[in-house]
């Protein structure tokens, strides 16, 4: 049975093989690589990449990543491509198809077709003398020293190198289409990621009558009665036209506990916290998380252009929404 120092030893001269191998990339970042860019850039359809077998699962992942940064681009198996699929393709698409002999009978039996078609045909590939690079109208190099496998069989180091190229197309892409991280959370609105990048104050804040609000001269007794029946720690207090003057929260409360304050008979005005921290319905969560771990504080007041309260947020909000 191998010894453990064998396992690491080998696993370091993998990790040594493909760092060596991404590294060899710059040399094929070219007026190749630039052309291929241009074409994606101008594509009025869609990117279709097409591979087979482990260049194909990489080409799934490529076109995953283009899709998300905004170049739409979908993945097309070879074989099912020769049973239909090629209708996907259209004259206005680019096609980027990827083999790292360029010699894939699956790839090559539809280049033919793909041609016809009139869609723009890049090739990804190790061998710049290839079928598939000659017939493509602009072939990006992948060729690497040589694969981690110490059979040099089992796609490695070259499926490695074609995944960091597939990489270098879309970000390259991506900042020239000037795509922003708004656009980025559109195409992943799902999980903890979209909820930061779109989540905003307006689908958390409590409004209407959960809205915790008291009038300046009303009795702290009766600001504790809001507090209580609306269970947000807080109440906005505002002034006869309804413009926010001021905050009251459970923490206010434990600091006139030490003071001779009657609840009974003393107005909210008179202890309340004057010009608080508030914020915009439009405010992303995220933002405001980052506003209240700044400002060691617990909850906002939501204003409107008026300065009047139209919603209120505390953390257990940013909680229950996932943001974090």
């Amino acid at each position: 049975m191998p010894h453990a120092s064998k396992f690491k030893e080998l696993a370091a001269q993998v990790i040594d093989i493909e760092t060596n191998a991404v590294a060899n990339l710059h040399t094929y970042i070219d007026d190749h690589f630039a052309k291929a860019c241009q074409y994606m850039f101008d594509c009025s359809g869609r990117v279709i990449v097409i591979g087979m077998g482990k260049s194909g699962h990489i080409g799934g992942k490529i076109a995953a990543t283009l899709a998300s940064t905004g170049t739409p681009a979908f993945f097309v198996h070879p074989g099912e491509a020769s049973h239909g699929d090629l209708g996907m393709v259209t004259s206005q698409d680019v096609v980027l198809t990827i083999s790292n002999s360029g010699e894939t009978g699956e790839v090559l039996a539809i280049l033919p077709v793909i041609k016809r078609i009139g869609a723009k045909l890049i090739a990804m590939s190790g061998n710049t003398q290839s079928t598939l690079a000659k017939l493509a109208d602009v072939h990006i190099c992948i060729d690497v020293p040589q694969e981690a496998c110490p059979l040099g069989l089992a796609p490695t180091s070259s499926t490695t190198a074609t995944l960091v190229m597939g990489d270098a197309l879309a970000v390259a892409l991506l900042n020239a289409k000037g795509f922003t991280a708004d656009d980025f959370a559109l195409s992943h609105p799902g999980g903890s990621l979209g909820k930061r990048l779109l989540l905003r104050l307006a689908d958390i804040m409590h409004s209407g009558e959960r809205l915790p609000v008291i009038n300046e001269t009303a009795l702290i007794k009766e600001a504790l009665v809001e507090i209580s029946s609306k269970g947000l720690g807080m109440t906005a207090v505002v002034d006869d036209s309804g413009v926010l003057t001021g905050l009251f929260t459970d923490g206010d409360l434990r600091r006139i506990l030490d003071e001779e304050i009657n609840i009974h008979k003393d107005n909210i005005a008179s202890v309340m916290t004057k010009n608080p921290i508030v914020a915009t319905s439009e405010m992303l969560a995220a933002e405001a998380l980052k506003a209240m771990e700044d400002k060691s504080i617990n909850g906002l007041i939501i204003v409107d252009k008026n300065h009047q309260p139209i919603g209120a947020m505390n953390m257990h909000d940013i909680l229950k929404a996932g943001v974090i």
